[in-house]
């Protein structure tokens, strides 16, 4: 999966739904995600929208996932 500034939150869980477990890893602020607003944000939210949520540079946060996907298979 390419993951860009544009791609969804949702759409990289639904491809991995063990990240989503994984994301507080990235950054302390990504809990929220499994709480019932983060299930909401998570269907809509793209890499940059959470950039800008969290402080993290977009490529940081991109590095961050890739390197969990690389290391889960």
């Amino acid at each position: 999966m390419d993951i860009n500034k544009e791609t969804k939150l949702s759409d990289i869980i639904a491809q991995y739904p063990w990240l989503k477990e994984e994301m507080s890893k990235v950054n302390e602020k990504f809990k929220m995600l499994n709480s019932p607003i983060g299930k909401i944000m998570m269907g809509k939210a793209t890499i940059a929208e959470m950039s800008k949520k969290s402080g993290m540079e977009e490529g940081l946060i991109i590095n961050k996932l890739q390197e969990l996907i690389k290391n889960h298979q």
